[in-house]
């Protein structure tokens, strides 16, 4: 007998459950969407073009993104507190940890290999529309952006706006009271996202981490999972430290 996914999924979401309260839950979180997400699934609103802002972001093609990567609200089973980041890395997920076993998930680009970062930090700062100072590691790489560095107030650097490549919002992640130079933010590459492409840092749609920015606050958790196989938890049914450093 063959039953149907709602079924499926009723009996996974309950075994995950009692895999949480017995305490052994695998990783940090459990996506309880995963298994049942399907690619043609209808991409969800709210990649419009937005005119309220200081700098014009442009509407995204949901079209051009695997449909798996737009933002929704799905299950998500985790011992983490509600309000915590959880980025899985391998996966191409952020989760933000709501209440009633929810979270928010987006899809995001993460660090090319050789590139990633794994571990438990704080959003230590926030800032819209931030300018760019890439480190000297990253001009070494690409001595071609050169030529688009002008003096800014920390530096030779990028001014926040369209042409910048860390978008429109940016989350610095601090930890032990220190900058990483790592960053969740914004990118002028939307249809990067699911790839792995970045220096580093977490890229996402300009839309997806304006929409994430107002919902942390300073001082929130992020645990960014190790690239690794077998590290993002189970899959079931259903430059200067004041400035944005690398941009992913």
């Amino acid at each position: 007998m063959i039953l149907p996914f709602s079924s499926i999924r009723l009996i996974l979401t309950k075994a995950t459950i009692l895999l949480v309260l017995g305490g052994c839950i695998a990783g940090p979180g459990i996506d309880v969407n995963l298994a049942g997400r399907r690619s043609d699934d209808a991409p969800p609103t709210g990649y419009a073009a937005l005119v309220s802002e200081p700098f014009p972001v442009e509407a995204v093609d949901t079209a051009r993104i695997d449909p798996a990567y737009l933002r929704r609200e799905i299950d998500y089973v985790t011992a983490e507190p509600v309000g915590t980041i959880v980025v899985d890395t391998a996966a191409r997920y952020l989760y933000l940890v709501e209440p009633g076993g929810r979270a928010r998930r987006y899809g995001v680009g993460v660090g090319a290999e050789g590139m990633t970062w794994s571990g438990v930090a704080r959003v230590g700062a926030k800032q819209e529309w931030p300018d760019w100072y890439p480190t000297r590691e990253m001009i070494a790489r690409r001595p071609d952006i050169v030529g688009m560095l002008s003096p800014l107030r920390s530096g030779r650097g990028i001014a926040g706006g369209k042409a910048n490549p860390v978008g429109a919002r940016g989350l610095y992640l601090w930890r032990d009271g220190k900058d990483t130079l790592y960053r969740i933010h914004g990118t002028l590459e939307p249809y990067t996202i699911g790839q792995a492409v970045s220096s580093g840092c977490i890229r996402m749609v300009d839309q997806d981490v304006i929409d994430l920015y107002a919902r942390v606050a300073i001082g929130t958790k992020v645990v960014v999972l190790p690239a690794g196989p077998g590290t993002g938890g189970t899959e079931t049914a259903g430059g200067p430290s004041d400035g944005m450093g690398e941009a992913g």
